[in-house]
């Protein structure tokens, strides 16, 4: 499966606790990425700089949706954000 068109949903929901460039300290749950840019594209994708959290994150079907099933960038970002919550410590 291939990123979503205008998505990005897996570079805002999530927390990335590690540095990306220009965010030195990560960025918060629901926190757009600096390098995503204004398609929600990730600027930094085939580079070394690009943080190993966000290289673990594949497209899925469970994660982006079925898009012919209606299933939006919002369905993404609402399962994402699910998920963090989840997965937070106590």
């Amino acid at each position: 499966m291939q990123c979503r068109e205008n998505c990005g949903a897996c570079c805002i929901a999530p927390s990335i606790t590690s540095p990306i460039p220009g965010m030195p300290n990560g960025k918060k749950a629901g926190e757009r990425c600096i390098q995503l840019n204004a398609h929600h594209q990730c600027k930094i994708f085939s580079k070394a700089e690009r943080p190993a959290f966000c290289a673990s994150l594949q497209p899925s079907l469970e994660m982006c949706g079925d898009m012919t099933l209606g299933q939006s960038r919002e369905y993404a970002i609402a399962w994402l954000t699910n998920l963090e919550q989840l997965t937070q410590p106590n």
